[in-house]
């Protein structure tokens, strides 16, 4: 008979994940407040970086393949390096809300992505979710008004939403790199890449920046780079370990409410009458997108996550 309390587990580990990764968003909007984006970036890679490189001995070895060195450069070049300018910038010029709604859409793009990239069948079911989110994303930003928390918020959801594309690219590249790789010595992979690429602009920051940040900037950049990077991807793994993949991965859209929940509750976010029509459509599309998508299915039981490894998420 099987013990409720080990059953319990998997679930109470989704749950975990989703609220760290949910709440990243909340987090980072208040780091930015004292930290430039990209310095803000370097200091959660070189925290969760520092993490690795403690716990090395530790992680299984990979059986890299000849010309893995490339598709390494690539993964790295779309998570964490592209896919952090985006965000950081985004979250500067959107809510944390509306960034959370636009995550919603990755699982899609992976999905158009193994069209282009590994001729996956795509149905019409999955354009027209994938249309219909993307007709949100610019309800969603053509209804936002000009305010403290979104100051560009047309420009930032764009942004965002790139940073999404880099994140589907990223899990496309872990698809190939899987079988030989393990996850988390590629996780660790991306965190000393970051660290080394983001320096250059955490030198050049003002330098009473780091002297002037609070105790609430510098903790939300340790839950950054230690509660999110490690932490939401650590539990992740341990449900996707104990429980069937597709199972885990449906967990994931409740990434996007959870953001919304997070930046209406800790950061006083509004969202207009035609904003909360936008993610409703957006919340169709993805619903309309995995209804019957078997592609989608396929990819998942070939080991392909459905959020990104590093925390956006993602992320964050």
């Amino acid at each position: 008979m099987p013990n409720p309390r080990a059953s319990a587990v998997p679930t109470l580990c989704l749950a975990g994940a989703v609220v760290l990764w949910g709440s990243s968003f909340v987090a980072a909007k208040e780091a930015l407040s004292t930290f430039t984006p990209l310095s803000l970036v370097f200091v959660r890679m070189a925290l969760a970086a520092a993490v690795f490189a403690c716990a090395g001995p530790l992680l299984r070895p990979s059986r890299p393949a000849p010309g893995d060195w490339k598709w390494l450069v690539l993964l790295c070049l779309f998570q964490p390096c592209l896919y952090f300018i985006f965000e950081s910038h985004a979250l500067t010029l959107t809510t944390a809300s509306q960034a959370g709604v636009i995550s919603s859409l990755v699982p899609l793009l992976v999905t158009a992505g193994a069209r282009v990239f590994f001729a996956e069948p795509l149905s019409p079911r999955t354009m027209a979710g994938l249309a219909l989110c993307l007709a949100g994303v610019a309800g969603l930003s053509l209804g936002a008004g000009q305010e403290a928390e979104a100051a560009n918020p047309v420009l930032g959801n764009l942004l965002e939403l790139a940073a999404m594309a880099c994140a589907a690219g990223y899990m496309l590249v872990v698809k190939h790199l899987s079988p030989r790789h393990d996850s988390w010595r590629l996780t660790a992979l991306q965190c000393y890449a970051g660290a080394i690429f983001f320096l250059p602009a955490a030198l050049a920051a003002p330098a009473g920046m780091w002297w002037a940040a609070g105790a609430t900037a510098w903790a939300s950049t340790a839950f950054l780079g230690l509660g999110v990077t490690i932490g939401a991807f650590g539990l992740y793994n341990m449900a996707m370990a104990r429980m069937p993949a597709a199972r885990a991965s449906m967990a994931i859209n409740l990434v996007p409410p959870a953001a919304l929940a997070a930046g209406v509750l800790f950061r006083g976010d509004t969202l207009t009458p035609g904003q909360m029509l936008a993610c409703a459509a957006i919340a169709a599309g993805v619903l309309l997108g995995r209804v019957g998508n078997a592609p989608m299915r396929r990819l998942r039981a070939k080991g392909l996550p459905t959020q990104g490894a590093s925390g956006s998420c993602r992320i964050p």
